[in-house]
């Protein structure tokens, strides 16, 4: 039987990390098993320069706090060495960040993610890695709304160009 100091230890973690979910804009589980001390050292420092906060825990206090964040239906992949990122801004981060390590390091697999408050299997939360980001996004779509401009400007330019050879 644990310890009363220990108890209280475990419920502070747990409801750390379940403040951190309820307040996160996205988060993925994945499977953290078989990788290298190299790997982990770099996915941790990707991660860290992203804003986002990585754990590895127990399975039964990661399951605790997704009860109490309202994540219940993510404990069915709690199972073997799982680690847990979480982003309280940028809800493309998590994603993208371990996408790019699972994709390079065989043992390392997503199993599992959450954007706003919905919960997403791995083919939502690789999807949500192939989302382009803010700032592209908002340069296509500058780049959409220029292109009538440009467009109209060179139409206008042409007919000044014209009238103006014909009166001289």
């Amino acid at each position: 039987m644990p310890s009363q100091k220990i108890l209280e230890q475990k419920q502070t973690v747990v409801a750390n990390l379940a403040e951190k979910m309820k307040n996160a804009a996205a988060g993925v589980l994945v499977k953290y098993e078989g990788i290298t001390v190299a790997d982990d050292t770099a996915l941790r420092a990707a991660l860290r320069k992203a804003g986002v906060v990585y754990s590895v825990m127990k399975n039964t206090l990661t399951g605790k706090a997704c009860d109490l964040a309202g994540y219940g239906d993510m404990k069915q992949y709690l199972n073997g060495m799982t680690a847990i990122a979480v982003s309280e801004t940028d809800p493309l981060a998590p994603a993208k960040v371990l996408k790019e390590y699972a994709d390079k390091i065989e043992c390392f697999e997503i199993k599992a993610g959450f954007v706003d408050g919905a919960l997403l299997d791995v083919a939502g939360v690789e999807a949500l890695a192939a989302v382009p980001s803010k700032e592209v996004l908002i340069a296509k779509m500058m780049g959409s709304l220029m292109s009538p401009l440009y467009g109209l400007a060179y139409v206008c330019q042409a007919k000044i160009d014209k009238e103006g050879g014909e009166t001289a």
